[in-house]
């Protein structure tokens, strides 16, 4: 069985969300998301989400595609992930294109960049929103 984990906020989940989830499944059996928590968003990323991350959670949970929900709490943490889940292939937007071809070296897996949809994010739909 081939092992995939990707990450994110999965704010106002949106189709773009949907594309980067049924590509990232397509590449393999088992997909992993790893949930970015409420306090690693605010601390982090400086960023408030508009759904909770169990209100997040729950919506990834009900997408065929995904297989298991996990949280995000730091940005240290995916090396120790695709350990302790045993994955295959780290699947990320490219818009990180570069940033995380370290985890090849520490742990064998897969680094897969998809490209992202292009006319859709949850950072426009917010400034659309409040216009």
């Amino acid at each position: 069985m081939k092992r995939l984990i990707t990450y994110g906020t999965f704010d106002l989940l949106h189709y773009g969300h949907i594309n980067l989830l049924r590509r990232s499944r397509e590449l393999g059996d088992y997909l992993i998301v790893a949930l970015s928590t409420d306090e690693f968003n605010w601390n982090e990323k400086q960023k408030q989400t508009y759904f909770s991350y169990e209100k997040r959670k729950q919506l990834l949970e009900a997408i065929r595609y995904v297989d298991l929900v996990i949280p995000e709490e730091n940005w240290e943490q995916k090396v120790s992930d695709i350990k302790k889940y045993h994955v295959d292939t780290f699947v990320i937007g490219d818009d990180w294109t570069g940033k995380f071809d370290f985890i090849k070296e520490e742990t064998k897996a897969e680094v897969i960049y998809l490209p992202r949809t292009p006319e859709v994010s949850t950072s426009q739909i917010k400034k659309d929103l409040n216009q």
